[in-house]
């Protein structure tokens, strides 16, 4: 009985939600004709329905929060007619199916000016952005002690999991520490490739990389799946020696399909040689 009256309260829920959306949008919003006086405000339903591609009749129990199923394909045509943000497409998904909508493919990631400042105030703290895939879209000075001239790379060089089996300068600034460098990387990779199976994009660059890099082959046979840690790392600098760094990832909340990394150095040895190497190339 419980579960019942559940579902009922989430139905009303999304009817209330949908018909709220529906009010607030006007037909010249989405290319329709404003012609003749409208009773109610907004869009009709016949409207919705229309641009949605179902029918009036079904669209029409929806809103009237009737136990009806609507697919993930039928909530993204509802969330483009109603000029869905992220924000309220998934609160849709979640009150229809109970979890978040599907990841959308996504393109080359850009980010504001605030985050960038941001990367660029944490000194001699090595930090970077990365979209879904691993691409690195937007880093500090002090990144390029790890990861070298990242504005003189290739786009395909600047994500993360290629990199790590392709670029030779890489693997030896992380030592010993590359092989659990390898095998986390490519977990987390799988882990978030799970949310995007319906982009060819994940499919090509495994392949890519397969063919590339039997190491990497190897790994990504064993299924292996793990979410983004806090860990510690030691990176080999060529000039510096070691360096040591505490390393935090998050989202920022207001995009949370980019993931701010920081390698935060754990003394004052390893701030001093970062300081080292930044000062070499101002002066070069």
């Amino acid at each position: 009985m419980r579960l019942a009256k559940t579902e009922r309260e989430r139905n009303r829920e999304l009817a209330h939600f949908l018909r709220n959306r529906r009010e607030r949008m006007t037909p010249s919003q989405v290319g329709l004709p404003e012609a003749g006086r409208r009773r109610t405000p907004g869009l009709r339903r016949g409207e919705v329905a229309m641009l949605a591609g179902v029918s009036l009749e079904w669209y029409t129990y929806l809103e009237q929060g009737r136990p009806i199923h609507a697919s993930a394909e039928v909530l993204e045509s509802l969330a483009a007619a109603l000029r869905m943000d992220a924000a309220e497409r998934r609160h849709m998904f979640l009150l229809a199916h109970r979890q978040p909508p599907p990841e959308k493919p996504a393109p080359q990631s850009e980010v504001s000016p605030a985050l960038q400042r941001l990367l660029d105030e944490l000194g001699t703290s090595p930090a970077c952005v990365m979209d879904a895939r691993m691409n690195i879209v937007a880093w500090n000075a002090a990144m390029y002690v790890l990861q070298g001239d990242l504005k003189g790379m290739q786009e395909r060089d600047r994500n993360l999991l290629w990199g790590t089996f392709m670029s030779a300068d890489f693997r030896k600034r992380k030592g010993d520490e590359w092989e659990e460098h390898a095998r986390r990387t490519v977990a987390q990779f799988r882990a978030e490739y799970a949310r995007h199976v319906d982009d060819p994009w994940w499919s090509d660059h495994v392949q890519a990389l397969s063919e590339a890099s039997g190491e990497f082959r190897s790994y990504w046979e064993r299924h292996d799946v793990l979410e983004y840690s806090n860990a510690r790392k030691i990176f080999r600098h060529p000039l510096v020696g070691d360096l040591t760094f505490e390393y935090l990832s998050f989202r920022p909340l207001d995009r949370t399909d980019l993931r701010l990394s920081v390698h935060v150095p754990l003394d004052d040895e390893t701030k001093a040689k970062i300081l080292k190497v930044l000062d070499g190339l101002n002066e070069s």
